[in-house]
């Protein structure tokens, strides 16, 4: 057969539907053909691999109908110590967790005056970034009157107590819709609350809005447009996490909360010039959260600075009792952890295969950056597996998560209908053979074994935002920091990733805070015009 030839037809797509029970439509079955193509290239990448009868999985089944709910260690976090006065509005919204905190609890404000700050900017700048789909003006004014209520009584609840911030739109609360940012689910209510949210309500926040995401937690547009990078009103925020990263970069917000499955804290952080934590798998409870992959899904804070983002994941990490892969690990959050303790590395071949020459040439200073520092680094390389390949564990998962909207027709509904979007991977995921998702599985098994033997010696490393890595530590579970690292001429950011051991977020961000105390990238503010 000639190379340029397809190694089966629409014909063979056809037949192959009935055997599952499906029927999809000719223009879907041209969509499937270079797809499933690659699935074949996929499964000889796997096959290439000898895998001894005794690898198990990474999945790992529990028999307990619902596993125990195991507090975590109280730990107050020890936050850099702040005292100031109030500032102008405008300095104010950019301000860190830690000054508005100071501010709130010493009463130089009050969270009502700061809650109206911030939504008068959310509304003022919303029709340009697109980035809330539900504005919680009620429920935020009654938290925020709560909230001054027990400060001035001298009851704090938390460093967020009375801090505004917004959530991606796929966590519920049953006051208001949650609607993925799809079509389909524009109307949807359900009636349950999200942990992150009940969390965050028990620490005193101030829910200002549910904020953007791609149809579906995939890109950056949604049913109601395209959510846009501040720093570049005509240019996408990226995804999923877009009106998180797009709404706290633009100073809308105090923090926002966001999630990634492989790559929508990286990506949108990296747009937008945010800084996010994506945490250990199993940190964050996902209860009440939209499911993509159950073995991939994370939920992690979208901040303006690294402390932020340690003083937010303080909050809402820890098990619930009700999503069963949630580990119960302490977190000890201390700004003045010693930094020559740390052991810290990098990927030589990660950094030599930049391909856009701006982000090689920014990556490379990062990393002298890191050695004017006093940082000696070590040299990593990682495991050379068919880590792109091994994103069909998503597809499955992901087909398995909307299989009803596949059956149903109702993924016609989307936006976005190209060969790369949803629909057709939906459709794609139904000719999945299960050994081959389980195969893959076990494939993920010894990559995090070898991941596991590669970091025993280091405490974290450095690493190009979008490389290999990105693919292997969202298979892995292993946390990471992403922050701006430069801009591009047309003012879009670029970002650096900082990857740490699992659970081990503490030493993880507390290098990061250095990089960042140590640079002004984060400070940069964006240029506004709401005209």
């Amino acid at each position: 057969m000639d190379e340029q030839d397809p190694p089966f037809t629409k014909d063979d797509i056809s037949a192959a539907e009935r055997l599952f029970g499906l029927e999809f439509s000719d223009e879907n079955r041209e969509m499937l053909l270079e797809g499933l193509a690659d699935f074949i290239k996929r499964y000889e990448a796997f096959n290439a691999i000898h895998l001894d009868n005794s690898v198990t999985p990474a999945i790992t089944f529990d028999p307990r109908p619902s596993p125990p709910y195991f507090f975590s260690p109280d730990y107050p976090p020890q936050t850099t110590p702040v005292e100031m006065d109030r500032p102008s509005d405008e300095e104010l919204v950019f301000l860190p967790i830690t000054a508005l905190a100071h501010l709130l609890q010493s009463r130089k404000i009050t969270s009502v005056e700061l809650t109206q700050i911030y939504l008068d900017r959310l509304k003022t700048y919303n029709p340009l970034l697109e980035c809330v789909i539900t504005f919680t003006d009620d429920l935020a004014m009654e938290q925020a009157a709560q909230a001054d209520k027990e400060l001035d009584e001298g009851y704090v609840r938390s460093l967020l107590h009375g801090i505004p911030y917004g959530i991606k739109d796929l966590f519920a609360h049953p006051k208001y819709r949650t609607t993925w940012g799809a079509e389909p689910y524009k109307d949807q209510v359900i009636e349950t609350t999200a942990t992150v949210i009940k969390k965050l309500d028990d620490a005193g926040a101030v829910m200002l809005a549910k904020l953007s995401l791609g149809a579906l937690a995939m890109g950056d547009v949604w049913f109601g447009g395209k959510t846009k990078s501040p720093h570049n009103p005509e240019q996408g925020s990226s995804g999923s996490s877009a009106g998180s990263a797009s709404a706290v970069t633009a100073g809308l917000v105090g923090f926002t909360i966001g999630t990634e499955t492989l790559g929508s804290i990286t990506s949108p952080s990296t747009a937008c010039g945010a800084t996010g934590l994506r945490p250990t798998f199993g940190r964050i409870s996902r209860y009440g959260a939209l499911a993509l992959s159950w073995t991939m899904d994370k939920v992690g804070p979208i901040c303006r600075y690294v402390e932020d983002c340690a003083i937010v994941f303080d909050t809402i990490y820890g098990a619930d009792g009700r999503d069963p892969s949630v580990i119960s690990k302490p977190f000890k959050w201390n700004y003045e952890t010693d930094i020559n303790k740390l052991r810290v590395a990098y990927d030589p071949a990660a950094f030599e295969a930049i391909d856009d020459e701006l982000t090689k040439k920014q990556s490379l200073a990062a990393l002298d950056k890191i050695r004017q520092l006093g940082i000696e680094l070590k040299e990593i390389s990682i495991p050379d597996y068919p880590l792109r390949e091994l994103t069909l564990i998503l597809f499955a998962e992901v087909g398995a998560a909307f299989d009803e909207m596949t059956r149903t027709g109702k993924e016609a509904q989307l936006v976005r209908q190209t060969p790369d979007a949803w629909p057709n991977i939906f459709r794609q995921a139904r000719f999945i053979p299960a050994v081959e998702y389980i195969k893959a599985n076990r494939l993920r098994r010894l990559i995090m074994d070898e991941m596991d033997s590669i970091l025993k010696d280091i405490d974290l490393y450095v690493a190009p935002s979008f490389s290999q890595h990105l693919y292997l530590t969202n298979l892995t579970g292993h946390p990471a920091v992403v922050l701006p690292n430069g801009f591009r001429d047309n003012g879009l950011p670029t970002s650096l990733t900082f990857i740490g051991n699992l659970f081990k977020e503490a030493q993880l961000l507390r290098f990061a805070k250095y990089y960042q105390d140590n640079t002004e990238f984060h400070l940069k503010r964006p240029s506004l015009n709401a005209d």
